[in-house]
């Protein structure tokens, strides 16, 4: 299936030997990164640079043979809060460049880390402090 849109960086899902027979393919956007699934029947599953959270680098040493790896990326996203990117070529120039693609629609937006972390979150049961809970809950005796 051919992309319509503007992208700066595809790839596939990639196979046994690093080879990309899948029919699963990965989109990076300016603004967004998009999940594409299927032949037949496609689906696409996208979330909004900004609202990435965190990301890690998961090589195992059957991708690292073939120089794949698999990204994990945190998102503040209903639909796909954990989202991988399996198996594909050159992971941390993937990394690099996603990195680059957050910060610029974080600063479009005036979106900082910190902000992503508190929108969300549940709140905490004993209220909002910052001293040690263990040794404040009332359970302690010296």
């Amino acid at each position: 299936m051919k992309i319509d849109f503007d992208y700066v960086w595809t790839d596939k899902k990639r196979t046994l030997f690093g080879l990309p027979i899948s029919f699963t393919r990965y989109i990076l956007t300016e603004k967004k990164f998009i999940t594409r699934k299927g032949f037949l029947n496609v689906e696409e599953d996208e979330f909004d640079l900004y609202r990435v959270i965190d990301k890690k680098l998961v090589m195992p040493l059957g991708q690292r043979m073939f120089g794949c790896g698999t990204v994990i990326i945190n998102v503040k996203d209903n639909d796909t809060p954990v989202k991988e990117v399996k198996s594909i070529k050159v992971p941390r120039e993937f990394m690099k460049l996603l990195d680059e693609y957050i910060e610029k629609a974080r600063d479009k937006y005036s979106i900082r880390g910190r902000d992503m972390m508190s929108v969300g979150m549940p709140p905490h049961p004993h209220g909002d402090h910052d001293f040690d809970d263990e040794f404040f809950d009332g359970d302690h005796h010296e």
